[in-house]
């Protein structure tokens, strides 16, 4: 197949070719400006070598009709078909962006957007098969991201409906593939790209809908890990990986990933199709379980560390007031020392943007064996105000440990026979 942009310039019907966007097996692909409406779309030709092959002129036909029958967001929208001077072209919906193989790296992706996108592509999977449209040829050059973030799937060019034979789907900006890595599309027995075929189409027998939850299956593990699961040096090696070999665990490469993902992916990559995620329908309802449970999980996380600050970080504004330590050795001071320290909380919270811990809070360490700096950090409290109580005359006490914050010490009071420090 050879193009060199010849048909820029030209006007096709009322579409004024504008530039060349990219070229693949089935087609090479303009954009142009739509004179009648006043939009810009995108045109897909058959290569003129090609238009003298009355099979692949049927097969380029048929691609529009596929596409042309699906309505979804995630599927590029086919407008019509059209035919001028001998040159048959489809007329697309002009997607801004770049192809899913254009923005991959060997790094795997982050887990939120590849869930996000797997969804999509189920989504559109799922309404593509309810019409009998197997796609047979999802790989990361036929998944395109919009500029809005939204996955489109492009390219139905070797869709097969329902029980008949094989159709051309919906395309849009597909890039070349190199032959070195053995993407092709061949229009031979097996029918796909080899590194995403599945086991079926490798030994070239019949397909249905599983055969696109296999190949979606390949790209979500080359998105998890940023490695595809069947490589291989030569065609037949990779054929072999396919038919035999089981990928290396998800896990190993990325040990982020969470256990259900890696359960999902494990199903869509079963070798035999009975054992496989058997729609895509069911991928879809797995992947949006585990959005919801990461999502639920992330925001349990999120309420767990508010509370743990709420609990550990000081206020700026907040005073804890422990109960005075009696050292004037008579019982009946205690209730004296109660009521003292049970005074200071009540005054102190009559301070407006004052945070005074309550008395239970407070009564809760009277008789433990901790330190005021102890009590501070557990209770998050800016301030601790401690003291003691004994019978005047009797040794000044004075705890010299610092709390976890500040501690203010009480200047001292009197009373008959009593001095409160």
């Amino acid at each position: 197949m050879t193009d060199n942009g010849s048909l820029v310039g030209q006007t096709f019907s009322h579409y004024s070719i504008l530039k060349k966007l990219g070229a693949g097996g089935m087609g090479v692909v303009y954009e142009a400006q739509d004179s009648q409406l006043g939009r810009r779309v995108a045109l897909k030709f058959l290569p003129p070598e090609m238009e003298q092959d009355s099979q692949l002129l049927e097969r380029f036909q048929r691609e529009a009709r596929a596409a042309s029958a699906l309505n979804h967001p995630n599927i590029c929208t086919i407008h019509a078909i059209d035919q001028h001077d001998r040159r048959n072209f489809i007329v697309m919906e002009l997607l801004e962006g770049k192809t899913l193989a254009q923005l991959m790296t060997r790094q795997p992706m982050e887990m939120d957007k590849l869930i996000a996108f797997a969804i999509e592509i189920a989504d559109a999977l799922e309404s593509a098969h309810a019409r009998g449209i197997v796609h047979r040829d999802i790989k990361p050059a036929n998944l395109f991201l919009t500029d809005r973030g939204q996955i489109k799937i492009l390219d139905f060019g070797l869709a097969k409906i329902g029980q008949g034979g094989n159709v051309p789907g919906a395309a849009g900006h597909q890039d070349k593939t190199s032959p070195a890595d053995f993407e092709l599309t061949s229009p031979g027995a097996a029918v796909g790209t080899l590194s995403y075929m599945s086991p079926e189409q490798a030994r070239g027998q019949l397909v249905d809908a599983r055969t696109d939850i296999f190949s979606t299956g390949t790209v979500l593990y080359q998105m998890a890990t940023g490695t595809l699961p069947f490589q291989g040096e030569t065609s037949a090696v990779i054929f072999d990986a396919i038919l035999n070999r089981d990928p290396k665990p998800a896990a190993e490469l990325n040990p982020l990933l969470p256990a259900d993902f890696v359960r999902i992916l494990d199903k869509t990559l079963e070798k035999d199709r009975n054992l496989r995620c058997q729609t895509a329908t069911e991928l879809k309802t797995d992947l949006s379980r585990l959005k919801r449970d990461l999502e639920t999980g992330k925001r349990r996380t999120k309420e767990k560390s508010d509370s743990d600050s709420a609990i550990h970080k000081p206020s700026t504004k907040s005073v804890a007031v422990l109960y005075f330590e009696n050292l004037s050795g008579a019982k009946e001071d205690e209730y004296l020392r109660d009521g003292i320290t049970e005074d200071v909380i009540t005054e102190l919270s009559k301070i407006r943007g004052l945070n005074t811990f309550s008395r239970p809070t407070v009564l809760a360490f009277r008789d433990k064996s901790v330190t005021p700096a102890q009590i501070g950090q557990q209770l998050g409290a800016a301030y601790v105000l401690t003291g003691t109580l004994r019978r005047a005359g009797a040794r000044r006490h004075r705890s010299n440990t610092a709390p976890a914050n500040q501690m203010l010490s009480p200047t001292c009071s009197s009373t008959p026979g009593l001095m409160l420090c």
